[in-house]
């Protein structure tokens, strides 16, 4: 008796995209109740927030203080200044995503391990997971404190298709903060100690970003080579937009190309290094 003839093997079919994004939403949700576990963060992040805008906006509002009426050094006005140096630290606020201290621990701790058995990206699990803190930054940290702002002192008031462009620029700088403090957390694989080198990045961060002072204000060398770095993108980018202090439709589709270009770039070279640190991780565990 002839035997029923075999069936085809089924190929499995590709993943659609949205069941790709669901494999990451309970990350994203684990964040969320990590932070609910620590709400008093937010208070001291918003007090130190708080007080580091006002040092700058007082100091800055000082130096404006005798502008003539056209705007002082820079071009700015004081409510353009004082603007600038408010929103560059609500950025600043988004940007402390803890990305670069949770690679690192994981990394110390032996989990990373853990997550190559799971149908999962490590580096992409990190940014879901990363996601609430930056939202909850944004609504507990920084709508506050620029309201607060906003009662003292005097501000500049943004077209609204300044704004659109703001919130789009702003969208990018998030993720060229996380792509930047990946990096810095995948350092772990190769220093036993990442403090030193996320206190570095911090620095250079805060410094060529533009968040300490604008990029308009420093010495045409150090402009240039801020102009050339990824941070731009991630401070004075958006802030440029904001204030309209771009020439026209090329100049806004200069700043966000910089910063998609550079996204791309760091994603590219996260994944590279992403590798490298796979096969170290593998030879060093047998």
């Amino acid at each position: 008796m002839s035997g029923s003839p075999a069936r085809p093997r089924e190929v499995p079919g590709p993943v659609p995209p949205t069941a790709r994004v669901r494999r990451y939403l309970p990350f994203a949700t684990g964040g969320l109740q990590s932070l609910l576990q620590y709400r008093s963060t937010f208070v001291t992040t918003g007090i130190t927030a708080a007080a580091g805008a006002a040092v700058t906006v007082f100091l800055w509002r000082a130096v404006y203080a005798g502008s003539p009426p056209g705007g002082g050094p820079g071009g700015f006005t004081t409510e353009g200044i004082t603007t600038y140096l408010l929103m560059a630290q609500v950025l600043q606020v988004l940007h402390a995503n803890r990305v670069d201290d949770e690679v690192a621990a994981d990394v110390y701790r032996g989990d990373v391990a853990v997550m190559l058995v799971r149908p999962v990206s490590y580096p992409v699990m990190r940014f879901f997971a990363c996601l609430p803190v930056v939202a909850a930054n944004a609504v507990l940290v920084g709508v506050p404190v620029l309201a607060l702002f906003a009662l003292i002192v005097p501000l500049s008031v943004p077209r609204p298709g300044d704004v659109l462009l703001f919130l789009v620029s702003t969208a990018l700088s998030v993720l060229l903060a996380f792509l930047v403090n990946l990096l810095t957390g995948m350092t772990g694989f190769v220093t036993t100690n990442t403090w030193g080198v996320r206190m570095v990045k911090q620095s250079v961060v805060a410094f060529f970003a533009g968040q300490l002072v604008p990029l308009a204000l420093m010495p045409r060398p150090l402009a240039a080579l801020a102009a050339a770095l990824p941070f731009r993108g991630m401070v004075d980018g958006p802030l440029t937009l904001l204030l309209g202090r771009y020439d026209g439709v090329a100049g806004a589709a200069d700043v966000l190309a910089r910063q998609l270009g550079w996204a791309a770039g760091l994603t590219l070279l996260s994944a590279v290094l992403w590798r490298a640190s796979l096969s170290r991780l593998e030879v060093l565990g047998g």
